[in-house]
């Protein structure tokens, strides 16, 4: 007896629950060789505005909690991901059309860096803040902190980099403190949407990280202008006209990541691209 192939029609991520798109559009995820995978949410302005608040409602919670319990809390991320390797592997094999060895090394290359961005949490501080030398009875004190909220574009289409790709700009930007707003990877987008599910099981605050599904072209540039966006991570989008989505982010002050071929590499200045210097005067004891 031949069962029914039931389609799945996958919602978005945003405040740490799924809800449908707004406009109530989705368009159909396929294998390189064209063959029907699932159906993805088409995240539209009100979704990204939506993923907006929920971000900003989330910065002061979890910008607020210890550089340790950040590290925990990612590392958490990296163990549950290792626990559903096979669905992942099994998404990325369909998606991308390669074989279950390369996926299962993407994979793996996604839960080290998880690992590894975990260690910088109460890390990173120690190497890019300082003691300032100054004269008088002073201390000054260069402190590293969050910028808010940030939006970032995943790598789009980028052979071995559906999970790895989201993985590499979502995790650098948690772990000062920053919360985001990431379009994932338009034609594969299923790695991302389970991601989502992981962190909705994780210890990750609602609102911390919210994933859109859909068109970057149609999405970034609300986000881009967007005032209470604070940093704009636009790796993925050499594709797209990224000259006018920076000018849009210029209007608002933001601070910007310029696109980069390929998935990025780990890296501390990826982290430190999220990260505002908070200088501190105080006065001497004197005795």
């Amino acid at each position: 007896m031949t069962r029914l192939q039931i389609p799945k029609t996958y919602k978005l991520y945003i405040g740490g629950a799924f809800p449908r798109s707004e406009s109530g559009r989705s368009y159909e995820v396929v294998s390189p060789k064209g063959a029907f995978l699932a159906n993805a949410a088409q995240a539209s302005r009100k979704d990204a505005r939506d993923a907006v608040v929920a971000a900003r409602g989330a910065v002061s919670g979890w910008a607020g909690a210890t550089a340790y319990n950040r590290g925990q809390v990612l590392y958490r991320i990296a163990e549950l991901l290792d626990g559903r390797r096979a669905q992942f592997v099994e998404e990325i094999t369909a998606s991308e059309g390669i074989s279950a060895a390369v996926a299962g090394a993407q994979v793996d290359e996604s839960i080290d860096t998880w690992i590894w961005y975990a260690g910088w949490a109460d890390k990173y501080s120690q190497v890019v803040g300082s003691g300032n030398p100054v004269s008088g009875p002073y201390f000054n004190i260069s402190v590293p902190e969050p910028t808010g909220v940030v939006a970032l574009i995943a790598p789009q289409n980028v052979r071995g980099g559906s999970l790895l790709g989201l993985t590499r700009v979502v995790a650098p930007a948690l772990v000062a403190g920053n919360t985001v707003v990431v379009i994932a990877d338009q034609s594969r987008p299923l790695s991302a949407i389970s991601l989502g599910e992981v962190l909705a099981t994780s210890d990750v605050p609602g609102g911390v990280v919210n994933i859109l599904t859909g068109s970057p072209a149609e999405i970034a540039p609300w986000l881009a202008s967007h005032a209470d966006v604070n940093a704009l991570d636009l790796t993925g989008a050499e594709h797209l006209d990224w000259i006018d989505l920076e000018i849009s982010a210029a209007d608002t002050l933001k601070r910007v990541i310029r696109p980069e071929p390929g998935v990025p590499a780990r890296s501390l200045d990826r982290i430190l691209g999220f990260v505002e210097t908070k200088t501190i005067w105080h006065t001497k004891a004197l005795i």
